[in-house]
């Protein structure tokens, strides 16, 4: 049950400040994700090759709007984040090279997880899409 509380009651219980708390200076940003360039355009280029495949495959007309918005969608969903890591704050943070994520690996939160595993977590989805995609136009041209 809610309970009514009084000026004074609050007062006696209540840390009052006469000017609000000085800023802090936050700690410095990585927003790199600690992952190669290289995994994701291998990301962007295996959603963008189901999409052309399907593309070519079922060529009409009516599809030259939907697979637009489709390719359109993909460029955005990690051109945005790609503008988001380089926004303010400065931060010194790079992305790993190919040769660092291999020697180094990349922590998650089970622990530290080897180049070849995450490699293998990023990618899993986006090959298993594209498989999909081939999957399907070949049904679709032997029918």
């Amino acid at each position: 049950m809610a309970e009514q509380l009084t000026r004074a009651q609050i007062a006696n219980a209540a840390d009052v400040h006469n000017a609000p708390p000085a800023q802090t200076r936050n700690a410095p940003v990585d927003r790199t994700f600690e992952l190669p360039k290289g995994l994701y355009i291998a990301t962007v280029g295996l959603y963008l090759g189901f999409i052309a495949l399907l593309g070519v495959s079922f060529a009409a007309p009516a599809m030259i709007i939907p697979i637009a918005l489709f390719a359109l969608i993909v460029v955005a969903g990690f051109g945005v984040p790609t503008v988001w890591t380089r926004l303010a704050p400065d931060t010194l943070a790079k992305p790993k090279t190919w040769a660092r994520f291999k020697q180094d690996g990349i922590m998650t939160a089970s622990g530290r997880t080897s180049a070849r595993d995450a490699t293998v977590q990023v990618l899993i989805l986006p090959v298993l899409i594209f498989i999909w995609g081939v999957v399907a136009v070949t049904i679709a041209a032997l029918v």
